[in-house]
């Protein structure tokens, strides 16, 4: 029986989140046909092989990915036209072959988005710089699932630091910065955008 459109997406939303990759903000040279795989793979949440897979879990993968808050255009675009064709082969080409050109295709936008953010740091800019000029496709994809949290918590240590250094600082102000130094990635982040301005002179 085929599955619908809204049965797959609420399937795919249930089941467990794509697993992310591990590993250091730049990986060394090109990634290995492996590692590769890996990404691809992991982005759809199966460690199933594609010419292994039912037509019914090819359905559900497509779905996945058009769940997945952080499908690019690209990919949601593509994956809509696959899932109305309802053409299994395509669907399976599609995975093996178009899915990682439309995931660097996303990517790079997501980096050049990130580069025009004003509120980007000297860390943050000064990598993606050097994934646009010599970074592979696998790398940029590890770049922003890991090493992007990283290099944007650098760079929110670097302005926690300088808001300690200003000689008005307020005693409230300069015990919420401490606090947020001692915080994760995510709680600096929060401070810098919002909870400065909660506390009170």
């Amino acid at each position: 029986m085929r599955l619908t459109r809204v049965a797959l997406t609420a399937a795919a939303t249930a089941l467990a989140p794509a697993l992310l990759l591990s590993g250091p903000a730049f990986a060394a040279g090109t990634a290995s046909p492996s590692t590769a795989a890996a990404a691809t793979q992991a982005g759809y949440g199966s460690d199933i092989p594609v010419d292994e897979m039912s037509d019914d879990d090819v359905r559900v993968a497509l779905a996945r990915l058009l769940a997945d808050p952080d499908s690019g255009k690209r990919i949601i675009k593509e994956v809509d036209a696959l899932l109305d064709s309802n053409d299994p082969a395509q669907m399976r080409e599609w995975l093996e072959t178009g899915y990682p050109l439309a995931q660097a295709e996303d990517d790079q936008v997501a980096l050049i988005r990130i580069l025009g953010n004003p509120a980007s740091g000297k860390r943050v800019t000064a990598e993606i710089n050097a994934l646009l000029d010599n970074g592979t496709a696998p790398e940029i994809r590890q770049w922003l699932e890991t090493g992007y949290r990283i290099a944007q918590a650098e760079d929110d240590s670097v302005a926690l630091f300088r808001m300690l250094g200003d000689p008005h600082i307020s005693d409230a102000m300069r015990a919420a910065v401490i606090e947020a130094i001692q915080g994760t990635p995510e709680e600096m982040r929060y401070f810098l955008e919002h909870g400065q301005y909660e506390v009170d002179a």
